[in-house]
């Protein structure tokens, strides 16, 4: 199968993959693509291609330079990230409006069907009525997902918490006050949970942004989750040391 087919291909599948196309050096004009499931199309730029793994959980292009002065553009491609969210209150529905402007997809889920309703999130992409574990099994969260627990209660906190970060989510945020995060940090402590496991956890979540309604904690979470899936700190610009759009490395 031809590469310009198989790229056809996902982006009308759900495959993610990396296409990897020399721009400068002996090599420039080669190309290769390599999936996910391990398939791989083309030969060559091995050095590039064995940063694979750590560029598919990024998420984003970048440009790779190397010693030799050769520099390969790597060009991410797969389905959009997904917002998982435990709690089918307010602030749920503002973070999936917030998800759909950045063209994310977002799931909500609740064991309380009264709550989980399309009348109440009509954003939701998802909505599911199901437990943590069962929502969570539902959804299989992968590091392309940003998980979010809304819902301020232990007897669903503390299971989508645990199951949470059996996953490799690339964000966990829960929301509750310092005071609760404490309390539900000795809970999980007591569940078994490894306290190095517990640093994973966003909480509260939110940049501080001095949010008050439930639109500007939707964004200052969704702010935070941007934040960590760009590797940025989320403080005010003027003081970045980095660049201030994305840089393509």
């Amino acid at each position: 199968m031809s590469l310009i087919h198989r790229l056809a291909e996902l982006r009308e599948s759900e495959e993610r993959g990396i296409l990897f196309t020399a721009i400068e050096g002996e090599a420039a004009g080669t190309k290769v693509l390599v999936l996910e499931s391990g398939e791989r199309v083309g030969a060559g730029l091995e050095e590039a291609v064995r940063q694979f793994d750590e560029l598919i959980r990024r998420g984003r292009n970048a440009l790779l330079a190397f010693d030799d002065g050769s520099k390969v553009f790597a060009e991410w491609y797969g389905p959009p990230p997904r917002l998982f969210v435990y709690g089918a209150v307010d602030t749920a529905e503002a973070m999936c409006r917030a998800a759909k402007l950045l063209g994310w997809h977002a799931i909500v889920a609740d064991a309380r069907a009264k709550f989980a309703t399309r009348e109440r999130i009509p954003s939701a992409d998802e909505l599911i009525v199901e437990w943590p574990q069962e929502a969570l099994a539902q959804v299989q969260p992968d590091h392309q997902t940003a998980i979010v627990v809304l819902t301020h209660d232990d007897k669903f906190d503390e299971p989508a918490l645990i199951g949470a970060l059996e996953t490799e989510a690339f964000y966990i945020g829960a929301l509750g006050s310092r005071r609760n995060q404490e309390r539900r940090r000795e809970r999980l402590l007591e569940a078994g949970v490894p306290e190095e496991a517990l640093d994973r956890i966003m909480g509260p979540c939110g940049l501080d942004i001095g949010a008050d309604t439930q639109e500007e904690t939707a964004l200052s979470i969704v702010a935070e989750i941007l934040a960590v899936r760009g590797r940025r700190e989320g403080g005010f610009l003027k003081d970045a040391k980095k660049r201030i759009h994305v840089e393509v490395e």
